[in-house]
């Protein structure tokens, strides 16, 4: 047998006033924050371990589950901020079903960020603010962010996706505080960029408007598993790379196979189905070209950061991927934005470019709500602060033994209200007494 593994004694060791050990605890979180379980599944995966290891411990409901999430998220949330003034604020709002909004703010150190080449994760940020409002503008996003300097401090950077409401915001708070610097993501100006590029090209509407009906002539047939993606209404020049990818998969694919047999699918019906892809193969070919010249400034961005002279590497990056006139100015859009963006950091100081972390955050919290996201905002979204950071067995002790789950109500009724599932059976269940009552008046008289 091997070692016995380092956390296996935690089972033994229980939070104050808590029926479960630390090990549970730690487990049940480690399922729904890192392995993408939902609180029911993780709820049953410790019902299975329990069953099949037969250990003496009860099993937690999700529920449970659930309010220790919210309780180690209130404590993230919650603790005390190192002062200081170097930290990045990467903020931007998320939205669901209602007039709700929420600016979530995340922070880290510059002198804490990664080193060089490696990317921004969920651990390495501390969750500074989560304001949900039910109406937002930039007189709104300038009161949040000057509440939240209590936290660290007048910030060194803020990083956003520039949003109409988050940019005046933004704008007036450097006015207050000249010294810090605003950075716009990297991944919304390539966006930007191909959008500009893209947007008014005969040749790209046709092929996005030919993916479109293919996709609905072939999702009930043999073919489908030819099928382009799905398209995105919303942002969709985020996720370009999709589709083109997929675009010259299928050229390649079909180039190969014309005129071979297949027992599910003849040449002539994939011909039918698929042959105009041909007709883009000198587009895919430019398009390709575009997204490897945006992929490759994204990921310098996100991986170096920001400072100065960096385009300069940027620029060397490049060069083995130019490859006509177009490309090559796409190229010098991406670089004269890094360079005026890296122009910004002072000498010896490496900024942070990139938001991926708090998209990745809202991603993960959106899986986590499911269906509940159709009801507006929950107490889950305290969740925020329990998916960032470090979760150890410190954290967990302390959030358990110092954050009541009476307090974490409380934050729910202040800044959230009911929601509008809340709401809607409240209308019907005063509909239904109003009927009720309409029928009893009926019948007396």
């Amino acid at each position: 047998m091997g070692p016995r593994p380092a956390w296996l004694p935690t089972f033994a060791q229980h939070p104050v006033h808590h029926q479960f050990s630390f090990g549970a605890i730690g487990v049940f979180l480690a399922l729904v924050l890192s392995a993408a379980t939902s609180l029911r599944g993780a709820s049953r995966v410790l019902e299975i371990w329990a069953t099949v290891l037969k250990l003496p411990e009860a099993v937690p409901s999700w529920y449970t589950g659930r309010l220790w999430l919210l309780r180690v998220g209130y404590y993230k949330l919650t603790r005390p901020k190192e002062q200081a003034a170097d930290w990045v604020w990467i903020i931007d709002h998320t939205v669901q079903l209602g007039v709700q909004k929420c600016l979530v703010i995340l922070g880290v150190r510059l002198s804490a960020l990664p080193p060089p080449g490696t990317c921004l994760r969920h651990e390495h940020v501390e969750p500074i603010a989560v304001y949900p409002v039910q109406t937002s503008n930039g007189e709104v996003v300038y009161q949040q962010l000057t509440a939240a300097v209590v936290h660290t401090g007048v910030p060194r950077e803020i990083l956003s996706d520039g949003g109409s409401e988050l940019q005046a915001g933004v704008a007036r708070f450097r006015q207050a505080h000249p010294e810090t610097s605003a950075i716009y993501d990297i991944k919304h100006q390539t966006a930007l960029v191909l959008k500009h590029e893209l947007a008014e090209e005969a040749t790209w509407q046709a092929f996005t408007q030919q993916v479109a009906r293919t996709k609905q002539r072939v999702q009930q047939t043999p073919l489908a598993f030819l099928a382009p993606p799905a398209q995105r209404r919303k942002a969709r020049y985020m996720n370009v790379d999709i589709l083109i990818r997929w675009g010259s998969k299928l050229l390649r694919y079909v180039e190969q196979r014309h005129g071979t047999p297949s027992a599910d699918v003849s040449p002539e019906r994939l011909a039918e189905h698929y042959g105009w892809i041909t007709d883009f193969r000198d587009a895919l070919g430019s398009w390709e070209e575009l997204l490897q010249i945006v992929e490759a400034v994204e990921q310098f961005v996100r991986t170096q950061g920001l400072s100065r002279g960096c385009h300069q590497a940027l620029e060397q990056t490049l060069v083995p991927l130019v490859r006509t006139e177009r490309g090559r100015q796409i190229g010098q859009q991406l670089l004269a934005f890094v360079q005026a963006e890296s122009g910004k950091a002072a000498p010896q100081e490496r900024l942070l470019g990139s938001s991926e972390v708090i998209e990745s955050v809202f991603g993960k919290l959106k899986r986590l709500e499911q269906h509940q996201a159709h009801s507006g905002f929950t107490g889950l979204l305290l969740a925020v602060g329990a998916m960032v950071s470090a979760t150890t067995q410190d954290v967990i002790q302390k959030a358990l033994e110092t954050v009541p789950t009476s307090q974490v109500r409380q934050w729910c009724q202040q800044h959230l209200g009911p929601s509008v599932q809340a709401q809607r059976q409240q209308a019907f269940r005063q509909l239904k007494q109003a009927e009720e009552k309409q029928s009893q008046f009926q019948q007396a008289a």
